[in-house]
């Protein structure tokens, strides 16, 4: 196996190539946009992640001798075009919106810009990559707005494709997580890892208290003891004999969380382990999440709901040609207008127009034209790519501390859970005739 990521597409990308070289249209100037028409139904606002991981992906996108042979033997294209595609190096200028920022309908999230035989080919990677990790980190979000200072601990990687783990912890670290259970993501971008113990820990000694004694010899009294496997109140009170009110915490895994969280920590009390936290985990989403706000719970532990984006694994992102040079050189916008998939064309620039206390109002979208910033408002597109070379890099926790400051920004009416428009509207200016066609459509 080789490292190149140019397979990691769809056919009909290098199709398009062949007959585009072969019409002599392959090198006309070319503007793609990536951009949401609509957020999934009930979110208010959306997290962009996954630019990093994809300027790695535009880095590794070579066609080496391997691959080449690869789709020559399949007779995928012709030999011109496996000529052209063994050279192939993106030259061109890519902007986006950063790691953690967020995005609504229409926001312009990537602007690619080159010629369009090496724009078109990075569609696909570029869409799985920002679909998965934005959806992931646009749920992360709305779980931590909600947990409030309570710390999340990402833990789902048993219940997606193994990479996709790794991915997704970062997503979760962007939008406020506190740690990892995957050590890969912590290896790779340095995410705080934790873990203790499952219940197979606990079934494997002759005893509860055995287990417990084994785990706090090893691990110190700081660890955190499962204490659901058998009787919850035996349990608890068989943890604090052992550890003192040095216990760290206590986690449950099933049954009624809040009422037990409740019965919990009035018990820890009563043992004076006043200062042991109570984590609590089983499938929980950003509602169980919101429900527990008042519960005696000091953390949350999330999986299933968390890798699948609590029920939209996708953020709906395409990615579409919205300007190209005719045979005069002169820039053009283009657009489609099929039913229900019109998209505007025209190069887009974009701000946040905020109020005189920072809350964000609007998403400024000037076709054509930068939007004027009136004093209080923050440039959305940051230069990631220049001339070929990746410019735009963030570390996760420059990622991360961006998130919140950003989500900070938005009116309250963001957080809510429940049906709605999102938190702003996005409006357009400068060479477009037609409304806002990702605007917000009344409900029947």
């Amino acid at each position: 196996m080789n490292d190149t990521t140019a397979l990691l597409t769809d056919h009909y990308e290098l199709t398009m190539l062949q007959a585009s070289l072969a019409d002599g249209t392959a090198h006309r100037r070319s503007v793609f946009e990536l951009f949401a028409r609509r957020l999934p139904d009930g979110r208010r606002y959306g997290v962009v992640a996954g630019i990093n991981r994809l300027l790695d992906a535009l880095e590794a996108f070579r066609f080496d001798e391997q691959t080449i042979a690869f789709l020559a033997d399949r007779g995928v294209v012709d030999q011109p075009t496996c000529d052209w595609l063994s050279d192939y190096r993106f030259s061109g200028d890519i902007a986006g919106y950063a790691d953690g920022e967020i995005f609504f309908p229409g926001s312009p999230v990537l602007v690619v810009e080159s010629t369009f035989a090496e724009a078109v080919l990075l569609e696909t990677v570029f869409l799985s990559i920002l679909n998965h990790d934005s959806a992931v980190a646009s749920a992360a979000s709305r779980m931590t707005w909600w947990a409030g200072g309570r710390p999340c601990i990402e833990m789902g990687s048993r219940r997606t494709h193994e990479g996709a783990a790794v991915s997704s912890a970062l997503a979760a670290y962007i939008s406020g997580f506190a740690a990892t259970s995957n050590l890969e993501a912590a290896r790779r971008y340095g995410i705080p890892s934790t873990g203790t113990a499952a219940h197979s820990f606990t079934l494997l000694h002759d005893t509860e208290r055995d287990a417990f004694v084994s785990q706090v010899d090893a691990l110190g009294k700081g660890t955190t003891l499962l204490v659901d496997t058998y009787d919850l109140t035996e349990a608890v009170r068989t943890a604090v004999e052992i550890t003192g009110p040095e216990l760290g915490a206590v986690r449950l895994d099933s049954g009624d969380l809040p009422s037990l969280a409740g019965q919990v920590r009035e018990q820890l009390d009563a043992l004076g382990a006043t200062k042991t936290r109570i984590i609590v985990t089983s499938d929980l989403d950003e509602y169980q999440i919101a429900a527990l706000a008042p519960a005696a719970v000091d953390g949350y532990g999330v999986g299933t709901s968390l890798v699948t984006g609590s029920g939209h694994p996708t953020c709906g992102f395409v990615y579409k040609l919205v300007a190209r040079a005719d045979r005069d050189g002169t820039l053009q916008p283009v657009a489609k207008k099929s039913p229900d998939k019109i998209s505007i064309g025209g190069r887009k620039y974009a701000l946040r127009r905020r109020n005189a206390e920072g809350v964000a109002e609007v998403e400024l979208v000037g076709v054509g034209e930068t939007p004027t910033d009136d004093g209080d408002d923050r440039l959305l597109l940051k230069p990631l790519v220049e001339g070929g070379k990746v410019v735009g890099r963030t570390t996760p926790d420059e990622a991360r501390a961006h998130h919140l400051t950003v989500r900070d920004e938005l009116p309250r009416s963001a957080s809510q859970l429940s049906r709605g428009e999102p938190a702003i509207p996005t409006e357009y200016i400068g060479d477009i005739q037609a409304r806002n066609p990702y605007a917000p459509r009344p409900r029947a």
